[in-house]
């Protein structure tokens, strides 16, 4: 089984704050990524909230943007955060879609390649003692998973069976009272893409585990109010 063991000294109520400290910030503002600034301050304030009692998760984590905001609060309140991707970019990001970045392109093989750019980003920002990189798929790391988590972000491949994979891997693993947030909700079809709002959001608050606490933009916050980290949804 994938187990991580995280021994987190920091005090017990850390005091909240959105905004990340100032000699991080420039680093968020200027990573590549696709999250508002709005988003990137509930992150980093739940982000405070929760690691205190746990670890963090990314499911997607393309070039370290959301990773500054949540590696600033691990900097701050203590704790880990790590970060699952491929790396080879999701659908959305392949050449001839909206968002494909040929900058990103490994010109060797010619793939996406955006671990490079994350291993920068974070190195920069001054968080690799604080943010843990796995590479690989979300699903093949998810089958091996373990360790309950205080707060799990879901922003990965947003095409339908990816977001269905991460549903049956991650949100199970969420401790009583952690979080679940979730990234590009858009109950409007004419605002964005179905599958978070449909395979993630809906089934989630469905499984009568999960109640909405917060929003912000197209992210929205739910906390796990039934159950514990292992039992099934």
């Amino acid at each position: 089984m994938f187990h991580i063991l995280v021994s987190v000294p920091v005090p017990e109520n850390p005091a909240s704050s959105d905004m990340l400290p100032d000699d991080l910030l420039p680093h968020a503002r200027a990573a590549k990524g696709f999250m508002p600034e709005a988003e990137g301050m509930l992150l980093h304030r739940w982000a405070r909230r929760r690691l205190p009692h746990g670890p963090a998760l990314e499911v997607g984590t393309y070039c370290g943007k959301s990773a500054i905001w949540l590696g600033g609060a691990a900097r701050e309140v203590g704790g880990t955060v790590i970060t699952i991707d491929h790396h080879r970019g999701s659908e959305e990001n392949q050449a001839g879609w909206e968002h494909h970045d040929t900058s990103l392109v490994d010109p060797a093989l010619g793939l996406m390649d955006t671990l490079p750019t994350f291993r920068r980003t974070v190195f920069e920002a001054g968080l690799e003692e604080h943010v843990v990189a796995v590479v690989g798929r979300s699903e093949a790391v998810s089958r091996w998973w373990s360790t309950p988590l205080s707060l799990l972000f879901i922003d990965g491949g947003h095409g339908v069976e990816p977001a269905r994979a991460d549903f049956r891997g991650w949100p199970q693993w969420v401790m009583a009272g952690g979080v679940l947030v979730i990234h590009d909700v858009f109950p409007d079809p004419a605002d964005g893409g179905r599958p978070p709002y449909e395979d993630i959001y809906l089934p989630a608050l469905a499984s009568g585990s999960f109640e909405e606490v917060d929003a912000e933009g197209s992210m929205r916050v739910l906390q796990r109010t039934r159950g514990d980290a292992g039992d099934a949804l």
